[in-house]
C-alpha cells in the first residue's frame, strides 16, 4: 500500500514537469523505483533526483526516464533494444509497454545486480547481454526502436543498420563539453533523419566490457 502510494507521488511529481501520455503512466505506477536504488539512497527512490551506482554509473532521475520512454513512442511497438542496462530501471519501465525488451551492459556487476532485480519482481520480457551496446545485438535485430542511454558524439552506424525500417532511435548526442541533447532518429527508406528535443545529462559511452 504504501509503495503503491509511493509510486502515485512519483507520477505526480514527474506530471508536473512532463505531462505523461497513460500507458506510459501505467509503467510507472507498476514499477517500484527502490527495488533499482541501492540501499543507502532507498529513502530517496521516490523523489526526481538521479543516484549514484557502483562502478561510477548513475540511476537516471525518473523524469529523465519518463522523457526518453515517451519520446520513444512505445505505443504498439514490439521491440526495443536499449543500450546501457545499468541499473535496470529504464529497462523495467520498458518492459511494462513492449512485448520484447533487449538490454546490453558493459559493466559485469551491474548487470548482475540488474538480472537478479529483474528476477525477483518476475519481469521475464527483458533480455540481457553482457557486451559493448556499441555493437547492437544483431541476433534480434531489426529493433523498432533503440534507446541509448549514454552520451555520444554520434550513434554508431551499426546500430541504425539494426534499427527496422519506420523506426525510432532516442540517444543523447554530446553538443560540447557539459552539454547533451536528446535527440531523436528516424528511419524511413533507409534514410537517417533527426531532430533535437532537449538538453540533458548522462553518463558517457565507453568501449569496451568491464569485468
Amino acid at each position: 500500500m504504501i509503495k503503491a502510494r509511493n509510486r502515485q507521488h512519483l507520477v505526480s511529481e514527474i506530471d508536473k514537469h512532463f505531462p505523461l501520455d497513460e500507458h506510459v503512466r501505467e509503467a510507472f505506477l507498476n514499477v517500484d523505483r527502490e527495488a533499482f536504488v541501492p540501499k543507502e539512497f532507498k529513502h530517496l527512490s521516490y523523489n526526481l533526483d538521479a543516484l549514484p551506482l557502483a562502478a561510477s554509473q548513475w540511476i537516471s532521475s525518473p523524469l529523465t526516464v519518463a522523457k526518453m520512454t515517451q519520446h520513444l513512442e512505445l505505443k504498439g511497438v514490439d521491440s526495443v533494444l536499449e543500450v546501457g542496462c545499468g541499473s535496470g530501471y529504464q529497462a523495467a519501465i520498458l518492459s511494462k509497454i513492449c512485448r520484447r525488451v533487449f538490454t546490453i551492459e558493459r559493466i559485469d556487476e551491474l548487470l548482475k545486480e540488474a538480472k537478479a532485480k529483474f528476477s525477483q519482481l518476475e519481469i521475464h520480457n527483458i533480455f540481457t547481454r553482457f557486451d559493448d551496446g556499441q555493437r547492437g545485438w544483431k541476433q534480434y535485430a531489426p529493433f523498432e526502436r533503440i534507446l541509448f542511454s549514454a552520451t555520444a558524439k554520434e550513434v554508431p552506424e551499426v546500430l541504425f543498420e539494426q534499427l527496422a525500417e519506420g523506426g525510432i532511435l532516442i540517444a543523447p548526442i554530446e553538443q560540447g563539453p557539459d552539454y547533451h541533447i536528446i535527440t531523436r532518429f528516424y528511419k524511413k527508406n533507409g534514410r537517417i533523419t533527426s531532430e533535437t528535443i532537449e538538453p540533458c545529462l548522462f553518463v558517457p559511452v565507453l568501449d569496451g566490457t568491464q569485468k
